[in-house]
């Protein structure tokens, strides 16, 4: 893709991850466009912001006719326990939405399409099932059924007219600047280890249950990845994601600051894997990730 012609659309730009390709995207020298249904206003000489809906298709047209839009990373969603709450709203921004945006990638001649999607298309799986791409997936929620139906939404478009669609499945994402109320834990084990006063933070799952985690900056990495490579071996890549006891989390938190508790409480990982198989990616890509551990040892200067 030509990095001087055209700009890579980011649905979802507001968002956590959204954020994160973005600014990848910038210092990689991309024009970004970065669309979500509301705006943070920091639009710049390589980062558009465009507000628009993506069950607007007139509104998505008009986007795509003022831009020269090269490729597409596609993050827009509503979220599990929101789509649960919406069931509608979620069915229209998720599915409907993303066809809209499949369209236009298809009459506007768009080079490539990179759909982030979730591990939970595997639903639960025995604690011992190492999940590779191959195996069956079996969504138990409307969220990770509607994840999947995108895939093969995207897999019939790109058989029925030729639209370069690739897909990442991706794990409970960790980082700063997440601003999640469900789970804020996820932003909180990095945000507060510099705290000098007392902080508590709430992860709602057993001290034994394992966590496919994955920090945000490498999703952002992977995510890229998969639209600039010239040709892909795979439609679909498990992110490389890493299992995480919750017990060991909590004391790796708690060490790196005394001032910090981790509470935990008594779900499990429902619908979700436990251990992974990210192999296709990483020996496709050469793609490496700091541990998580470390990753928060980076994040409190240690």
């Amino acid at each position: 893709m030509d990095r001087q012609d055209k700009s890579v659309l980011v649905t979802g730009g507001c968002g956590f991850i959204g954020r994160a390709v973005a600014k990848l995207l910038q210092r990689a020298g991309y024009g970004v466009v970065s669309l979500d249904a509301s705006l943070s206003m920091s639009s710049s000489a390589k980062r558009r912001e465009v507000e628009c809906d993506l069950r607007d298709a007139s509104r998505l047209q008009r986007v795509f006719e003022m831009e020269q839009i090269g490729g597409i990373i596609h993050l827009a969603a509503i979220l599990p326990t929101a789509a649960a709450r919406e069931p509608a709203q979620a069915t229209q921004v998720n599915i409907e939405g993303s066809l809209h945006l499949l369209e236009m990638a298809r009459r506007f001649r768009v080079r490539r399409v990179v759909c982030g999607s979730s591990l939970s298309v595997y639903g639960a799986c025995p604690a011992d099932e190492i999940v590779s791409e191959t195996n069956r997936a079996a969504p138990e929620d409307l969220y990770a059924a509607g994840k999947l139906y995108v895939e093969h939404l995207g897999e019939t478009y790109r058989r029925s007219y030729g639209l370069d669609f690739v897909t990442l499945r991706i794990g409970r994402v960790v980082g700063p600047g997440a601003h999640s109320t469900s789970s804020a834990w996820r932003s909180q084990i990095f945000e507060l280890l510099a705290t000098r006063a007392a902080a508590e933070i709430a992860v709602p799952y057993i001290e034994s249950e394992r966590l496919l985690l994955v920090h945000v900056d490498d999703v952002a990495k992977m995510l890229v990845s998969l639209l600039q490579a010239a040709n892909p071996a795979h439609s679909v890549y498990n992110a490389a994601c890493e299992s995480v006891v919750v017990s060991a989390l909590k004391r790796e938190v708690e060490r790196l600051n005394s001032n910090l508790s981790v509470t935990l409480g008594k779900d499990y990982a429902s619908g979700n894997p436990r251990l992974l198989d990210s192999s296709r990616l990483r020996q496709e890509f050469h793609f490496q990730t700091l541990a998580i551990f470390e990753q928060l040892r980076k994040a409190a200067g240690k």
